[in-house]
């Protein structure tokens, strides 16, 4: 259930920033708040698992975001949805969501374009952002959110 919760507020923040480019604040912050108040009232992240997993995962979540949000190639909603996982569950999953993100980015690229000239125009439209021939860059989230559920399946 915890999982389920989890995939289900990745999948919101993924589909916010497929169709607007940008996470909303309420979206991340308030998981990470609500990860913090299970965190403090219960001693256990929204997983199960202990504290010093999670102050591990948010160190390391820090550590891998910091530079990428500092040399403007990873956003705020980005950054904090990371660190609102980390929260939420240990370094396990925060490692594996990013190597499965990673992975879906590199398959988008090569498979991408073929997919993308056959979906419709009205979808291709609501995605405009997932264009693999766009100049600017793809949204991380829906990567993210596809290497979250391979973690998941991974993990379990």
């Amino acid at each position: 259930m915890p999982s389920l919760v989890l995939l289900l507020w990745f999948t919101l923040c993924a589909e916010q920033d497929i169709r607007q480019r940008r996470i909303a604040d309420t979206l991340t912050l308030g998981a990470g708040s609500l990860a913090l108040v299970c965190l403090f009232t219960t001693g256990h992240t929204w997983i199960g698992s202990s504290m010093v997993q999670a102050a591990a995962a948010l160190a390391l979540s820090m550590a891998l975001t910091l530079p990428g949000y500092l040399s403007g190639r990873l956003g705020r909603g980005e950054v904090q949805l990371l660190w609102a996982l980390a929260l939420a569950s240990d370094s396990n999953h925060l490692v594996g969501t990013l190597i499965g993100g990673v992975l879906a980015i590199v398959v988008w690229v090569f498979v991408g374009p073929m997919l993308w000239y056959r979906l419709t125009i009205r979808y291709r439209r609501k995605v405009a952002y997932l264009d693999p021939e766009s100049p600017t860059p793809l949204p991380l989230t829906p990567f993210l959110l596809v290497g979250f559920v391979l973690t998941l399946f991974w993990l379990s």
